[in-house]
């Protein structure tokens, strides 16, 4: 599995971000505030937005009250998936290091540690990090309905 750090971890962030702020209800998260929040500028993960939302990870709305918000329940959306959307299919792969020490000790490490990290985010669902980010006091913003009197 060729993993683009960056992006994955991008990625994780972004879904995490729209399930704490709009889960699968009717609110939605522009790309500009998901940006916002996250610190980066909105172009550098629209792209992220685009894999995840092809994926079926996310609803995408457009217009002026557009936005994103999760396509599927919490506890159906694997960090194996959301990493998968932005898999870098046309990285180059890293040049093949030949040596003994490399073939007999480096990869097969690399191949153990691969398969370990693959496990972990196969077990792990946004929900879980939406149960981490309660554990550490984060609570998740609550629509306050609009009361018009005139």
């Amino acid at each position: 599995m060729l993993l683009r750090e960056d992006r994955a971890l991008t990625a994780v962030a972004v879904i995490l971000d729209v399930a704490f702020h709009a889960g699968r209800g009717t609110e939605l998260a522009s790309g500009a505030e998901i940006a916002e929040r996250l610190g980066v500028a909105k172009r550098g993960i629209e792209p992220v937005l685009q894999a995840l939302s092809r994926a079926g990870l996310l609803d995408s709305l457009r217009g002026p009250r557009g936005g994103y918000r999760l396509a599927r329940r919490p506890r159906d959306i694997r960090l194996s998936d959301v990493v998968d959307a932005v898999a870098a299919d046309d990285e180059p792969e890293a040049p093949a290091l030949t040596g003994r020490l490399q073939a007999a000790v480096v990869a097969p490490l690399w191949q153990e540690l691969g398969a370990v990290l693959r496990a972990r985010l196969e077990a792990t669902t946004v929900e879980e990090l939406l149960r981490r980010a309660q554990a550490a006091g984060l609570r998740r913003p609550t629509a306050v309905p609009l009361n018009f009197s005139i």
